[in-house]
């Protein structure tokens, strides 16, 4: 075999590979040595089907299989020798594919792009400032009130006030279908929250106006996919007495509302809101210091990029950017995307320190490991109630899907680990301050 260099210029790299007609011959005897012991053919004994035989019969095959292996291993073998990583997979190309015949040697092109080489960086040298913002109780009784909102209570309207959507309706209520009442279609002291659709589509919309202490017949159809085969598709008569009419007000902030949210009192529900505020803080003040990390060390390194690694990465970026801008188009057929120079430019930042950071946690051998990978999936997999198992299942059995959730677990990782090493000084600031830092975040 014989690997000859025909370019190097700057990360990009060609070789051609020739292996002999009769190291191809030797590959495919040695394979058929292998087999022959396993081997049945009518007429011979397992295991004694003569060499010449197994040749006619298998020898085409095992021809295709020799090459494939040869060209294989010639390329692992010089990326041992000669250290390179190739950025993308090597183009690899037979030359006089078609001409080819049995007897003659296989000739291969290779090219590809070389990882470049990254340059050392001191972790210690860089400064960092990590903003800290503490939750007052200002923010803690807002937060609370809010709560409140959503633990919504009912207090009764005005007598002779009609209901409106939105309000509660408290009432008993009898139905029947064809004149007949059925199981459960009757109830006492029911409280009905006007606009819930908890009922039969086209009964909330007929109570709007009731007041207390009035009656109404409300007609309704059951849909045809009813779960109770027997009023599925029926019209049915809900006669109902109104009994109260309620407006929603906010909870009142109270030991009693703390319990609904799984507290013992108000002070511990007060304690949960400071510490879920503060871990709101503390992941917005992460972001912040990441983003200064990324410009730190987007200053302090530099070196060749491979050229497909950018191009690649620009036009994400430039395809990205313009269905952002024309949301009204969901599939991909639309003009072809150029990048711009700023797309360049960006694609430049993002694939630099990409490099940097997958060559730093692989020096300090950062691991993404199952645990992390099931966690990430699994809350991925909430976004898609009733069909968890499925997306658990594609994720397994997509290799590109699970890189593509890894990757960002790994930089995360990595980030975390210079951070370390980095020189960090708390800076308390206030809310607004880290909101700003955060609104910033989002323009660039």
């Amino acid at each position: 075999m014989q690997v000859t260099e025909t370019l190097n210029e700057g990360l990009k790299r060609g070789y051609n590979i020739t292996v002999t007609a009769d190291e191809l011959n030797a590959k495919v005897n040695e394979k058929l040595a292998e087999a022959q012991p396993e081997v049945e053919m009518k007429g011979f004994r397992k295991g004694k089907v003569p060499m010449a035989l197994l040749k006619k019969q298998f020898g085409q095959r095992l021809l295709g299989e020799a090459m494939q292996e040869t060209i294989d291993g010639a390329m692992n073998q010089h990326f041992e020798d000669s250290g390179d990583r190739p950025a993308l997979q090597p183009k690899v190309e037979m030359v006089d594919g078609d001409d080819w015949k049995e007897g003659d040697d296989v000739k291969v092109e290779m090219s590809y792009e070389a990882l470049p080489a990254i340059p050392d960086v001191d972790l210690a040298s860089i400064s960092l400032e990590k903003m800290v913002v503490k939750a007052d109780d200002a923010a803690v009784d807002e937060a609370l009130a809010n709560l409140a909102e959503t633990a919504q209570d009912f207090k009764a309207r005005r007598k002779g006030s009609k209901a409106k959507d939105g309000d509660q309706v408290v009432m008993d209520f009898v139905g029947k279908v064809d004149g007949e009442a059925f199981d459960g279609g009757s109830a006492e002291d029911y409280p009905l929250v006007l606009g819930s659709n908890s009922f039969i589509p086209g009964f909330e919309e007929q109570l709007v106006g009731v007041k207390a202490e009035e009656e109404k017949d409300c007609t309704v159809s059951f849909p045809e996919d009813y779960q109770a085969e027997h009023l599925a598709g029926k019209e049915a008569v809900f006669t109902c007495t109104i009994k109260e009419v309620k407006e929603p007000v906010a909870a009142e902030i109270n030991d009693e509302m703390a319990t609904k949210f799984g507290a013992e009192d108000l002070d511990g529900l007060k304690g949960q809101i400071r510490e879920r505020l503060e871990a709101e803080y503390a992941g917005a003040s992460r972001a912040v210091m990441k983003r200064g990390l990324l410009d730190a060390l987007d200053g302090l390194v530099s070196f060749d990029l491979p050229p497909s690694l950018v191009e690649a990465e620009a036009g994400q970026i430039a395809h990205q950017l313009w269905h952002e801008e024309n949301p009204d188009v969901q599939g991909h057929d639309h003009p072809e995307i150029e990048a711009s120079d700023e797309h360049n430019k960006l694609a430049e930042r993002r694939v630099r320190l990409g490099l940097l950071l997958a060559e730093l946690g692989q020096k300090a051998e950062v691991e993404v490991t199952d645990a992390e990978m099931t966690q990430a999936i699994m809350n991925q997999a909430r976004q898609y109630p009733g069909q968890e198992r499925q997306f658990f299942e594609f994720i397994q059995q997509n290799a590109q899907m699970q890189q593509q959730m890894r990757a960002p677990i790994f930089e995360d990782k990595v980030v975390d680990y210079v951070f370390e090493l980095a020189q960090v000084t708390d800076k308390e600031v206030p809310k607004d301050d880290l909101q700003k830092a955060v609104e910033a975040l989002e323009d660039e």
